[in-house]
């Protein structure tokens, strides 16, 4: 990017300030009566054309304001914004309402795409955290319930517990259910999956049957986290006016419900550092269907362990100020809390 004078800078950062509020192009005589610049309205209409030639702003149809491009909020971000930071007493508030729920992971995520849509006023979503590498087994119980039933209680390695209920050839009583629990610890400690596997056919047949059972719940834990998405705040898109066309709100929504196109946008552009805050611009990426809107991303977690992402999507008028600050916080907080939680 070109750099620009002072004044022009100045110029460029108020136009978006007001376009971001109104949704209407923007005059020289608006930023001349809302700023008291100390120039006249001409001079501030030169600039304008200059910022204009130099692609950072456009100038719709026969209007008499200006607009900005893509280039132009990409300048705002990256050279206008420095950093940004939410009030403490909103910090506060946050962290109070995360402290109020249940210490669980599918409350947490819940939360934070309420929060993250409430305070950015756009859509958000938020992935459950999936381990970064195979998850290692730590500990088994085996547990009668009646007859011919068993609960496998299964312990991984960062504090994550699943259950399954099996189902034996014969009734088994507890002091054999808990011996057998024994000799599978003793085998499968700090085993992946895959570990678990190539146990399996030194073991006697119902031992093995626990052991494919064990490393398809150790499996399958992953699988799952990775395809759940919380979002919240649809209806926000639907107040804004670049959304009031039923065919762009349609296509949107669609986006927001396809897993599989939020997967790959998120394999492209992601940084892997956790708290990284990435903006997508308009017709930046390659995603057509993203052409119309913006991205401000982050992920979150503890990179050699367990990672998610969070983000909010809205109109390429999005007040990026806003909506980077509580990405950040949002995903610095769930950083935490999983770092509480499981102890990484």
């Amino acid at each position: 990017m070109e750099d620009l004078t002072a004044r022009q800078q100045a110029i460029l950062g108020l136009v978006i300030r007001e376009y971001v509020a109104a949704a209407t192009p923007i005059s020289s005589k608006v930023i001349v009566e809302a700023y008291g610049l100390g120039i006249s309205s001409a001079t501030v209409r030169n600039e304008m054309a200059r910022l204009e030639e130099a692609g950072y702003l456009t100038h719709p149809h026969t209007s008499a304001g200006r607009v900005p491009t893509d280039r132009g909020y990409r300048y705002f971000v990256e050279r206008l914004l420095g950093e940004t930071e939410l009030p403490l007493a909103e910090r506060r508030m946050i962290r109070h309402q995360f402290h109020q729920v249940r210490p669980e992971m599918d409350q947490w995520l819940k939360l934070s795409a309420s929060v993250l849509a409430q305070a950015a006023q756009s859509v958000a979503w938020i992935t459950a955290p999936a381990a970064t590498t195979q998850r290692l087994f730590k500990h088994l119980e085996l547990i009668s319930i009646r007859d011919s039933l068993a609960l496998v209680v299964l312990v991984l390695q960062g504090g994550t517990v699943k259950q399954r209920v099996l189902t034996l050839p014969q009734p088994i009583s507890q002091e054999e259910l808990s011996r057998m629990a024994t000799r599978l610890n003793e085998n499968f400690d700090g085993l992946t999956a895959d570990g678990i596997m190539a146990q399996l056919a030194r073991l006697a047949p119902l031992e093995a049957q626990v052991g494919e059972l064990v490393a398809e719940m150790m499996g399958l834990s992953d699988e799952r986290a990775r395809s759940e998405v919380y979002r919240n705040g649809l209806i926000n898109i639907l107040q804004q006016p670049e959304f009031a066309e039923g065919q762009i709100a349609r296509q949107v929504f669609g986006l927001l419900d396809e897993s599989r196109f939020l997967e790959i946008v998120l394999a492209d552009v992601m940084a892997p550092a956790a708290g990284s805050v990435q903006v997508i611009i308009g017709g930046e990426g390659p995603w057509e269907e993203l052409s119309d809107c913006s991205l401000v991303l982050s992920r979150y977690g503890v990179v050699s362990q367990a990672t998610g992402d969070l983000g909010v999507l809205g109109p390429r008028r999005m007040p990026y100020r806003r909506a980077i600050s509580v990405v950040r916080y949002v995903s610095s907080l769930m950083s935490e809390l999983i770092h509480e939680l499981y102890g990484y």
